[in-house]
This record gives structure tokens, sequence and C-alpha cells, in this order.
């Protein structure tokens, strides 16, 4: 089997575990892309996300993650979901963090991905990354034609829109690389004029984490600075909005994966019933979930502040 045939067969068995889109590219330094990195964290655009400067080295050289790296994987897992919370007063929790994490569900379906590679390859040395390591999982992806880099810093992919996870194996085993594709965002401004906090830079395509309303109710773990007071839109976990505006999220199709689906409970809430949630109902309505991560008093600081 040449490098085009392992190629094709790896993208037809993601398919078949239910990744929406596949592509690969050459493990090696990305040195635009560490240029990029640098520049943004010494704008400090990465606030209190001190992770993000830490093992720059590895995060530009896969090499440096997997010995003898020659290919990168990238795979894309669709989260959109048609499904709204239906007090329209209620405050919001974004799209991804409707079911259950992520990280574990697609984590086990990179596995057995992996685990068929070296079945069916042999000796294969690699490793799987779903947003848990120092992975420039946008970048890889759009080296591997997934999609292009919008204006609102997100990959976004001309048939399928952007509401997806991105994940990577890193492996040792040649294969055929995929290349970049266009940028179709054009004279398109509707991310940037709909950030309520100024997040995205008037020209687009640069990011100021420090504000985006994601950070804000997720990262920070501090009180939410008073200047973004009656800014938030109502966001208590998350935000979705310069992906709901993005005209290219019109071909976004509802997912299939049962393990996003929303608990009927949480799409029930009232608003007066999120003000009013305790510790205990938190652990139930968020067993599972990503939201976890913000604990119960992260959410209720955040809620708070909507008021």
């Amino acid at each position: 089997m040449n490098i085009q045939q392992r190629s094709l067969v790896i993208k037809k068995k993601s398919t078949e575990l239910g990744f929406s889109l596949c592509s690969i590219s050459k493990a090696e330094f990305m040195m635009e892309e560490a240029s990029n990195l640098e520049k943004w964290l010494n704008q400090n655009y990465h606030g209190e996300m001190s992770y993000m400067e830490g093992h720059f080295d590895k995060r530009v050289d896969p090499t440096l993650l997997v010995h003898g790296a020659k290919s990168v994987i990238s795979l894309a897992y669709n989260y959109f979901s048609t499904e709204k919370q239906i007090d329209s007063d209620a405050p919001k929790i974004s799209m991804y963090a409707y079911g259950k994490d992520y990280h574990k569900v697609v984590r086990k379906k990179l596995r057995l991905l992996f685990e068929w590679i070296k079945l069916t390859f042999g000796d294969v040395n690699g490793r799987e990354f779903v947003d848990s390591a120092p992975v420039l999982e946008r970048d890889w992806a759009k080296r591997g034609g997934l999609g292009w880099v919008g204006k609102n810093t997100m990959l976004i992919h001309p048939k399928k829109g952007s509401f997806f996870f991105l994940a990577e194996i890193i492996l040792d085993l040649e294969l055929h690389y995929d290349v970049p594709i266009s940028d179709y965002c054009g004279t398109c401004t509707r991310c940037i004029e709909a950030c309520p906090t100024e997040a995205i830079s008037p020209a687009g395509y640069f990011m100021d984490g420090s504000r985006c309303i994601s950070y804000l109710t997720i990262e920070l773990k501090e009180a939410i600075p008073t200047e973004y007071k009656g800014k938030m839109e109502n966001w208590m976990f998350g935000c979705d909005i310069c992906q709901q505006v993005c005209p290219w999220n019109r071909f976004s199709t509802p997912h299939e994966e049962e393990n996003f689906l929303p608990k009927p409970e949480l799409l029930s809430t009232t608003k007066e019933e999120w003000q009013d949630i305790t510790e205990p109902v938190f652990d139930l309505l968020f067993q599972g979930s990503a939201v976890k991560r913000t604990k119960y008093a992260g959410l209720k600081r955040n809620i708070e502040f909507l008021k």
C-alpha cells in the first residue's frame, strides 16, 4: 500500500468512526505560526491563560511531542445542534457544552482510530490529542485544508461551517499530505461588528483572548471586570456569537452524537431557576459536562454578573 492509499483508508476509517473531516499535514517546525503565537503572547492577549506560554517549542514542533514524527492527522467532530434553551431570558450556555465533555467523547473515537492505524500498518509510534496538550490544533487543521482561519479566528469549512471540535494524531508514519484552501471571508465583517466586548481586532484575524466572553466566563478565575457589565449578551458559560452571525454556518448540519444531546432539564431551566441554582443541582445537571470546569462558584459568579 503506497502513501496515498494509506491516507485514503485512514480518512475512510475516520468517517466510519463519526469524524466529519480528516486531513493530513507534514510534521515539521511551524515557522509562521511560531511568529504569530509569539506576537499574540507578547501583547498579553492570553490574559490569565498562563499555560499558553508554556512548552512554546513543543507547540510549534511536533517532533518534540512524538520522536521521529512524520505526519499530523487533523480531524473535525461536529457538535452543531438545533436545540435551544426554552426560556429566552435564561442565561446562555455555549452549544459545545450542551452534552457530555467533548474531551472524553472525541478522545475515545480518536483512540479507536489510532488503534486501527497500528493494527493496519504495524509498528507505528504516535500520540492522540484533543485540546489537552501544547498543540496548535487550528493551525494544523488549516495546513491540511480542513478550512481557513476566519476573521473571528475560528476554523471555517466552506461546506460545514465552524461548529466542530478539532483533534489530532501525530505519528511517525509517512502519509500523503493535503494542502491549505483559500480564505473565503472576503469583505464580510459580521463577526467583528457582532462581538459585544470588541475582542476581535477591527481588521479581523486577531483575537484579544482576554476580552472574549468565553475567556471571561470560563478561564478568568477572578471577578469579571466591571467594564464588561451589560456587554455579556446573557452568556453564563462560553459564547457562540461570532459563529452564530457567520454566513458560512448556514451550511452547518445537526450532529449525530448521542453524547452531545443536552439533558431536557438543561434546556427547560428558567432564568429564575438559574439564579437560584444550588451546588447539588449544579453537580447533577452538569455531571460529565465541560461546564464542570468553571465549578459551581464560577457559574454563580457569571450568573450574578448578568443581573
